[in-house]
C-alpha cells in the first residue's frame, strides 16, 4: 500500500463483501446485483401466478355462463355440448396445476413437489386430448391412428412417472 493520505480515503472507502469481493461503491457488488435480480424474477413469477388466478377466475365464470344458456335453450342434452363443457373444464384444472406449480417455484418448494405438479399438469392435459379425440379431425385414419398411439405412449409414460414417484416417497 502507498503512504498517501488519497491511497488511504480509497481504502477506507472500498468494503470487502461476505464473498470476498471489494465493492468500491460505485458498481454494484455481484451480491447486490444477485439480490436485485431474484427479487425481479420473483416478482414476475408472481405476476404469472396472478394471471393464472385471473384466467381461472374468467373461466369459472365463462364455464358457469355457458351451462346456464345451454340449460336455458336445451343444447344441455346435445352430448357434443357436455363434452365441451368437460373440455373446458379440464383446461381450467391444467390452468389450476400450472398455478400451483409457479407457487410451488415462488414458495422454493422440493423439486419432487415440482415434478409431481407438471407430471399431474400432463395427466390432465392428456384426459382432455383423450376425451375430445375425434376421428374426423384427422385427413385419414391413419393419422388418427398415429395420434391416438402418440397420445397413449405419452399418458403411459405419465403414469410410469408417477408409479416411480410414489414408490420413491415410500
Amino acid at each position: 500500500m502507498s503512504d498517501s493520505p488519497e491511497a488511504d480515503d480509497a481504502t477506507a472507502a472500498d468494503t470487502e463483501t461476505d464473498n470476498g469481493i471489494v465493492d468500491s461503491g460505485f458498481l454494484p457488488s455481484a451480491e447486490r446485483y444477485a439480490n436485485a435480480t431474484d427479487w425481479f424474477v420473483h416478482g414476475v413469477e408472481m405476476a404469472a401466478a396472478t394471471v393464472f388466478a385471473l384466467l381461472f377466475a374468467v373461466g369459472v365464470i365463462d364455464l358457469s355462463l355457458q351451462i346456464v344458456e345451454s340449460v336455458r335453450t336445451g343444447a344441455i342434452t346435445d352430448p357434443t355440448v357436455v363434452i365441451g363443457f368437460i373440455d373446458t373444464g379440464l383446461l381450467l384444472l391444467i390452468i389450476v396445476e400450472v398455478y400451483q406449480t409457479v407457487l410451488a417455484y415462488v414458495r422454493v418448494s422440493e423439486t419432487r413437489r415440482i415434478v409431481r405438479l407438471v407430471v399431474y399438469t400432463g395427466v390432465i392435459a392428456m384426459v382432455r386430448k383423450a376425451i375430445i379425440f375425434r376421428t374426423s379431425e384427422y385427413a385419414t385414419l391413419q393419422d388418427a391412428l398415429m395420434a391416438a398411439v402418440a397420445y397413449t405412449v405419452i399418458v403411459l409414460g405419465l403414469v410410469a412417472l408417477l408409479v416411480v414417484e410414489r414408490r420413491l416417497e415410500e
